[in-house]
């Protein structure tokens, strides 16, 4: 049967072992993940064929007013893509999904770097929206562009240290060393007390950067999926706490998910030292990949995008992925989504902006 019964332990992990042994394998495309984002629905699909799995892809499922829905595969579906009728036969297994949930559309955004061959393959399907070119921060769920840095050199072998650092442009490289010298190390604070440390440096970076934050529960959550592979650390100096950060281990590909610093201390390069140890303990595990998360835009006066780029300068800079597909079901309500998501996505980052704003004029005040 195409559609997974969740409720199946054995089909589940059957179905998770393909996951996460694939090529393409991608955190948010674990059957855990549904514990994560637990706001949404969540259901999966597969293809099969002599007995084997041989494509899959996990679905959450937002609801919608008047009974609507969309279907969506963050980073899937995990499917040959060179197969294009694989491709399409994973997408068809999403039919019945389609019907019982009444969705709107389902759209997917794979780990899969931009071609012309595969935007001009996606483009051609009838009924497909493609975003990638050209395509505002608005009009998209995740960025494009990731900053990612391989562990290993071009014959797989694990990378040593000092090859890892000469990877990093010159200035990081330096501010990892200086940092070190000064005294930053890196700890892990897998405790309650350390994710709750991390919690609050990262709600002072969204605070002071008009960003939201994630709720503590959320990263609670994210620990009961994850387990063991969820990395808190802190980058500290003396008895200070500078920085912190979430990193998971999924399968050889570390994901760098949330972090934050705080204003203390700030010349030390607490983040640098932050990240390259953590790269280091990739190493360490034989992981393949360090994903520092993703940009919008390659723009060159983001200092979040220059920090990122600084590590990732041996591997070109930024991975180019082929960007979001929108599989449309009901074009009219498409059409409806279309004109009020952006307007949605602007009013959110206005009233973080505002919320940011009032608490520092209130914090201000008290200082006087």
């Amino acid at each position: 049967m195409p559609v997974l019964d969740l409720s199946d332990p054995v089909a589940v992990d059957r179905y998770a072992a393909f996951v996460r042994a694939h090529p393409l394998r991608a955190l948010s495309q674990d059957p855990r993940w549904g514990i994560v984002k637990d706001d949404w629905g969540q259901e999966a699909v597969y293809v099969e064929r002599d007995g084997q799995i041989v494509a899959a892809m996990s679905l959450l499922v937002r609801r919608l007013p008047g009974g609507f829905s969309v279907l969506y595969a963050p980073r899937g579906p995990l499917v040959d893509w060179d197969d294009h009728d694989l491709v399409l036969e994973i997408l068809e297994q999403a039919a019945p999904l389609v019907r019982k949930h009444r969705a709107v559309m389902t759209k997917f955004d794979p780990e899969v770097t931009w071609s012309t061959e595969l935007d001009a393959w996606l483009r051609a399907q009838p009924g497909w929206v493609v975003k990638n070119v050209g395509a505002d921060k608005d009009d998209l769920v995740q960025p494009r562009y990731c900053m990612i840095v391989s562990l290993r050199d071009e014959e797989g072998r694990p990378l040593d240290e000092e090859t890892l650092l000469a990877k990093y442009d010159g200035k990081a490289r330096n501010r990892v060393r200086a940092g070190r010298r000064r005294g930053v190390r890196t700890v892990v604070a897998d405790t309650e007390e350390g994710l709750s440390t991390f919690h609050d440096i990262y709600t002072f970076m969204a605070r002071r950067n008009e960003i939201t934050a994630r709720g503590l529960p959320y990263f609670h959550r994210m620990r009961e999926a994850f387990g063991e592979r969820m990395r808190v650390v802190h980058a500290v100096h003396e008895d200070d706490v500078l920085a912190a950060s979430v990193t998971i281990d999924y399968h050889g590909k570390l994901y760098y998910l949330y972090a934050g610093s705080n204003d203390t201390k700030r010349n030390l390069s607490p983040n640098q030292v932050m990240n390259h140890d953590l790269m280091v303990w990739g190493l360490s595990t034989g992981a393949e990949s360090y994903d520092m998360g993703g940009v919008f835009a390659l723009d060159e006066s983001d200092g979040l995008y220059l920090f990122k780029r600084a590590f990732c300068k041996a591997d070109g800079g930024a991975t180019e992925f082929i960007g979001e597909v929108d599989v449309v079901h009901r074009r009219a309500v498409y059409a409806v989504l279309q004109r009020l998501v952006p307007r949605v996505q602007r009013a959110r980052r206005a009233a973080a902006a505002t919320v940011s704003q009032a608490r520092k004029t209130i914090a201000a005040r008290r200082a006087s």
